[in-house]
């Protein structure tokens, strides 16, 4: 049978905590531009063609 130890990331090599930090960062900033950016075409929208 298979290994079904349980995985401990704490102590894993390779797990580069800040940057990872930095990438949701980045991404959460990224997708508040875009639905900011989104928002303000469709209040103009809603201005302009109506």
């Amino acid at each position: 049978m298979s290994d079904h130890s349980e995985i401990v990331y704490s102590t894993s090599d390779g797990m580069d905590y800040p940057a990872h930090e930095r990438q949701y960062k980045a991404f959460i900033k990224v997708g508040a531009t875009a639905t900011a950016a989104v928002a303000t075409i469709v209040v103009l929208m809603a201005i302009f063609l109506t």
